[in-house]
C-alpha cells in the first residue's frame, strides 16, 4: 500500500477512484494522567512517553485506512491528512484521525 499526502503519485496514473478511508484512534484519560504523572520522562520539554502514544495511536488510525483502502480494492492512499483533537468531558481525550482517498495506481 502507498501512502501520500500529496493528490497523485509521481510516474503513477490513477486508474480508478476507491472513495475517501478513514482511520481514528483515541487516547483516554489514563494516558494523560500516568503522564503528567511521570514528568521525570519529559527532557528537554518533550514527553517520550506522551510521544510513544500518539505514534500507536497514528499507527492504529493508519492501519485502519489501510484495511479500508484494501476492501475497497485500492492499492494506495492518496491526499492523506493527519488531525489531532482534544475530545472527551473536559478534553480528557486525545483523537487522532487519518483521512484520504483510496485508488488504483496504474
Amino acid at each position: 500500500m502507498i501512502f501520500s499526502t500529496t493528490p497523485s503519485i509521481e510516474g503513477r496514473a490513477i486508474s480508478e477512484y476507491k472513495g475517501i478511508v478513514v482511520g481514528e484512534a483515541i487516547l483516554g484519560t489514563n494516558i494523560f494522567r500516568d503522564m503528567f504523572a511521570g514528568i521525570r520522562d519529559i527532557v528537554g520539554g518533550r514527553s517520550g512517553a506522551y510521544e510513544k502514544e500518539l505514534a500507536k495511536a497514528r499507527q492504529i488510525a493508519f492501519t485502519e485506512i489501510e484495511q479500508r483502502a484494501v476492501e475497497l480494492g485500492a492499492n494506495a492512499v492518496i491526499g492523506i491528512d493527519i488531525d489531532y483533537e482534544v475530545v472527551g468531558k473536559d478534553g480528557s481525550m486525545m483523537m487522532v484521525s487519518i483521512c484520504g482517498t483510496a485508488v488504483v495506481l496504474a
